[in-house]
């Protein structure tokens, strides 16, 4: 049993399951939902179907060709990490391994989105369900596909009290961001990363810069 579950079949089932749950979500909100209509499941979640271009600040289509492509560097950066993490004699722990495994399983799932969406996909309007299409009969072009997000947590939605300065009356929702489990992937990844294994990464950093020194 120990030897069937390897550090390295650990990676590859958790970045294979996040992969495999995060694109059956995607592809039955894209192809089920109207864009931005919403599923009301409790007043504090909702399913709400949206789009994001991944450009930041409204840049146009370098910043997002950029900004897709930087994914995908970043992917093959954490993919080449693991891959050496996993062949090492003296091996880490599995707690570290799921947590960079989320990590490039989350950016996986959303440069999927950018990359092949835009090619087999019509687009999602208000009125126009998205359908699957003939390959680059789609809505866009290879590497400028839009980001699926789904899901809405207005935890607490209110309005300021109006005595208070500047953002009295101002209507108030903690938590407002609409996400997909890829992100979701990401964000445990990062936190749980800092949280346990932050002592861990700087021995890496440590045993790196030691190792580069021997060199010399």
């Amino acid at each position: 049993m120990k030897k069937f579950f390897t550090q390295g079949r650990l990676v590859t089932l958790v970045v294979a399951g996040v992969l495999i749950i995060d694109q059956l979500i995607k592809i039955a909100v894209k192809t089920n939902m109207y864009l931005h209509e919403n599923i009301h499941v409790t007043d504090w979640f909702y399913i709400y179907f949206t789009e994001n271009n991944g450009m930041a600040f409204g840049l146009e289509i370098f910043a997002k060709l950029f900004l897709t492509l930087f994914r995908i560097v970043a992917a093959i950066l954490i993919t080449v990490y693991l891959v050496k993490l996993v062949k090492r004699t003296d091996k880490v722990k599995n707690g570290y391994l799921v947590c960079l495994s989320l990590i490039l399983a989350g950016a996986v799932g959303n440069i999927i989105d950018c990359v092949f969406y835009g090619e087999i996909f019509s687009e999602s309007t208000h009125s126009q369900i998205a359908s699957w299409v003939p390959l680059g009969q789609g809505y866009s072009d290879w590497l400028h596909g839009k980001v699926v997000d789904m899901f809405y947590f207005p935890i607490i939605d209110t309005y300021w009290p109006d005595w208070m300065p500047f953002v009295g009356g101002d209507h108030f929702i903690f938590f407002s961001p609409i996400f997909n489990f890829a992100d979701a992937a990401i964000s445990c990844g990062i936190i749980a990363l800092l949280i346990f294994y932050s002592h861990y990464l700087n021995t890496e950093t440590h045993a790196n810069s030691s190792h580069k020194e021997a060199k010399k």
